[in-house]
């Protein structure tokens, strides 16, 4: 049996066992007792239920980390293939166990090959839809108790033909943040608002107020940002005018000056509002993610050893950012490094759109995603 028809069954094994960020227990076994089959030095429960496996080939002292999630997502799947979740109410709706079997058919192909000289770590990180994983593996010491010189993650892409890479140097993709509003009035009557002070008046001038930050304070050249008011709730009825007004919302942006700014601006504007209507407020701002900047030489080292698995026409190394965000972020901002994205495929080959309970890894690309992680070790740890 190659490892490639090996990744197959890994990865629909994963698929049909999905478990939650944080709760990656039989997930992370699994990975850690393959990573020992193959003869790799194996550390358990980094930062939670993390798995590192550690490589080392001949006498250099360079190194690179390869990562991948493995957590799945709280959603019901409704295919009926035979490998669908056994799980109720959750699946790899994002593809976290085809990046898991990839990156194990490539340390077992590095461990039987050693076509190296160095260190490789195969990083298997948890709870990445929550934005939790990184941080915690970060400080569980991931970069402290190990040398790793560059790190590097691929994630899968619906509706790019299948095998197809693309990425880009600086930010590939966005932060993600989530911001809360409370403005608190006196209310009062339907028939009366002269007696009263009206929230939503007061929340409806700073639901339009809000799109002047993008329009007005952030450069339309190299600030590209996003805010998004998503939800606007009141305790008050048809009769009556409420004392509070909820206003919740996402932003998105590509550089951490664009989200400082964004961070600021909202509580000017909701102070600016609320101060003129006499009303009170309270605002909350919580990042998950950061943006996840790419640095330019490492970028390179990607698309080389992309080029060399799927020939030149088959990559695109600056392709337009994506406003979807990664927790792979906060390991950036530690390391120098580099997040690609490999096809899934178009239709119904793959194309179906990540996060919906009909999504399936595309196999067929198991195969091009070991080789690309084999690649790129072998030409960054060259004898």
């Amino acid at each position: 049996m190659t490892t490639e028809t090996s990744a197959i069954e890994w990865r629909r094994h994963l698929h049909q066992y999905p478990e939650f960020g944080t709760e990656e227990f039989k997930t992370s076994e699994f990975v850690a007792n393959k990573l020992e089959e193959f003869g790799l030095e194996v550390h358990r429960g980094i930062g939670g239920t993390g798995v590192v496996g550690i490589l080392r080939q001949g006498t250099s002292d360079r190194s690179i980390g390869l990562r991948a999630d493995m957590d799945a997502l709280r959603i019901k799947e409704e295919n009926t293939f035979c490998h669908a979740s056994k799980h109720e109410g959750a699946m790899h709706a994002c593809g976290h166990d085809g990046h898991t079997a990839m990156l194990l058919g490539a340390a077992c192909e590095l461990a039987q090959s050693k076509n190296f000289d160095g260190v490789v770590y195969f990083i298997f990180q948890p709870d990445e839809e929550r934005g939790t994983g990184a941080k915690a593996m970060i400080a569980d010491g991931l970069f402290t108790r190990w040398n790793i010189d560059a790190i590097y993650a691929m994630h899968n892409l619906p509706g790019i033909p299948a095998g197809k890479f693309v990425t880009r140097p600086s930010s590939v993709m966005a932060s993600e943040s989530s911001f809360e509003i409370v403005i608190n009035a006196t209310g009062g009557h339907a028939a009366l608002p002269h007696m009263g002070t009206d929230p939503i008046v007061v929340g409806a001038q700073v639901v339009t107020a809000l799109q002047t930050i993008v329009s007005r304070n952030l450069s339309a050249i190299n600030e590209t940002a996003v805010i998004s008011v998503t939800n606007f709730e009141t305790n008050g009825t048809v009769n009556v005018i409420p004392s509070q007004v909820t206003i919740t919302g996402d932003t998105r942006s590509f550089t951490d000056e664009a989200l400082h700014k964004i961070e600021k601006g909202i509580e000017r504007v909701v102070a600016g509002q609320c101060m003129s209507a006499g009303v009170d407020y309270q605002y909350h701002f919580n990042n998950s993610f950061l943006s996840t900047i790419n640095t330019a030489e490492e970028t390179e080292h990607a698309i080389k050893a992309a080029e060399t698995v799927v020939g030149k026409d088959n990559v695109i190394g600056n392709c337009e950012p994506f406003t979807i965000s990664e927790d792979f972020s906060f390991m950036l901002r530690e390391v120098k490094g580099c997040y690609i994205l490999v096809g899934n495929g178009v239709g119904e080959c793959g194309g179906t759109a990540l996060h919906n309970p009909l999504y399936d890894f595309n196999d067929d690309i198991l195969g091009t995603g070991m080789r690309y992680w084999q690649t790129l070790v072998e030409q960054q740890l060259a004898k």
